[in-house]
């Protein structure tokens, strides 16, 4: 089926076929065409021009988008919405003074959703997360990274993944999915993390690759949870069995975990809200995208990610919701970008660039998402009529889009 798309008032992120991620001061460039066509053919972009090229010829569908702007859907390369119940109380407690690690330390934080995961079925936990997933794609998500983690014993790691695998198979949405056995330590294995380690290692790695259930893999290397010599140790076994690495660092803690990244070769080093120069030194010259999660500074009222640091170093950066129940309860990646210009003085460009095209690379979908580029998947955002696309970010509150179109099909 051929759906043409005419009018357009300007058509963002077009791409030659070749650029995977884009840097520095390319960051601010968003190559648009103004009075533009698109057309789609199935799930792929046909081709698109001037609307003074465009030639007569039949189409199944037309739609004409006159005042509205088309853009990629947003890729989304960091989240845990496979959960069970939610964390509202200790929100609650975070307001009356509680620190998330004084959360931690009293059963609350990951083992808290740990232990709501384990109670319930793959079947709950299912309904569950697709309806999150459903909500994300309206809101213009069409990619995304699910990772597991709030298992942490075999089975429920296990039951996790069959559920980012079944989300998979049921929607037309690109999920990643990764394994983040290394979470946290479960309260049994607080005084022998050895014992733990070896678990991730001897049992769930194997099984996992067996079954096929990750593309990724994961640790939250961070003071009181796991240290460089246990990510390191979770990494080099992973790579045994393919897995690729894409590592929590530096949220609270600056301890060396940048480095580990890149000399494990991982594709995304994410958080990052606490930065020196060695580490921006480590990602230069790396092929390591720096994913930043805005929303949790948000909702932690913790630093943000020195965005301008990263990017006037020359370095790429990529956005990512970080959707999870205790530090992140969103997945709108307009909210995501608005924040990013807001509080961390990135431009409209470089926003919409870290959330589509990096975003992308930070999933390895570089080559089928994240652009408008002839070939790649026909997934789109028509917004509603707006002044021009710096009114994304503006209207912070706004729902400014109109339709969602994934793989070719109208959300």
């Amino acid at each position: 089926m051929k759906t043409l798309f005419i009018n357009i008032k300007e058509l963002l992120q077009i791409r030659d076929s070749d650029i995977r991620k884009v840097s520095g001061s390319n960051m601010k460039k968003l190559p648009s065409l103004k009075n533009a066509f698109l057309v789609i053919e199935d799930d792929l972009i046909l081709d698109f021009g001037l609307m003074e090229d465009l030639k007569k010829t039949t189409f199944d569908k037309t739609i004409d988008a006159s005042g509205q702007l088309v853009l990629p859907t947003w890729c989304d390369s960091h989240t845990h919405i496979v959960y069970a119940g939610n964390r509202e109380g200790e929100f609650v407690d975070r307001i009356n003074g509680l620190s998330y690690e004084e959360i931690a330390n009293k059963g609350g934080g990951i083992l808290n959703s740990a232990k709501k995961l384990q109670a319930s079925s793959e079947e709950n936990l299912y309904q569950q997360a697709s309806k999150r997933l459903e909500e994300v794609m309206a809101l213009g998500t069409g990619a995304i990274e699910i990772k597991s983690g709030y298992g942490l014993t075999v089975e429920a790691e296990i039951k996790m993944l069959s559920v980012i695998k079944k989300l998979a198979k049921n929607y037309p949405i690109a999920i990643k999915a990764t394994f983040l056995g290394a979470h946290a330590f479960p309260t049994e294995f607080k005084n022998n993390k050895d014992r733990y380690i070896n678990l991730i290692i001897d049992e769930m790695l194997p099984l996992i690759a067996k079954e096929n259930l990750a593309e990724f893999v994961d640790v939250f290397c961070e003071k009181g949870y796991f240290s460089i010599q246990q990510t390191a140790e979770i990494l080099s076994a992973a790579k045994q069995y393919g897995l690729i690495p894409k590592i929590h660092v530096n949220q609270f803690t600056i301890m060396g975990g940048v480095q580990l990244g890149v000399q494990h070769k991982a594709l995304s080093v994410d958080h990052l809200e606490v930065l020196d120069t060695n580490d921006i030194n480590a990602l230069k010259d790396s092929d390591t995208m720096p994913v930043a999660l805005p929303s949790c500074s948000y909702f932690l009222s913790i630093p943000y990610t020195p965005a301008r640091k990263l990017i006037d170093s020359g370095l790429p950066l990529a956005l990512a919701t970080d959707y999870n129940p205790g530090s992140t309860p969103s997945g709108n990646m307009n909210f995501v970008i608005s924040t990013a210009c807001i509080k961390m003085k990135m431009t409209p460009e470089e926003a919409i660039n870290a959330a589509t095209l990096n975003g992308a690379y930070a999933m390895n979908l570089s080559t089928t998402h994240g652009s408008i580029t002839k070939g790649k998947k026909a997934n789109l955002i028509i917004t509603k009529p707006i002044p021009s696309y710096h009114f994304l970010p503006y209207a912070f509150g706004s729902n400014l889009i109109d339709m969602v179109f994934i793989e070719g099909k109208k959300v």
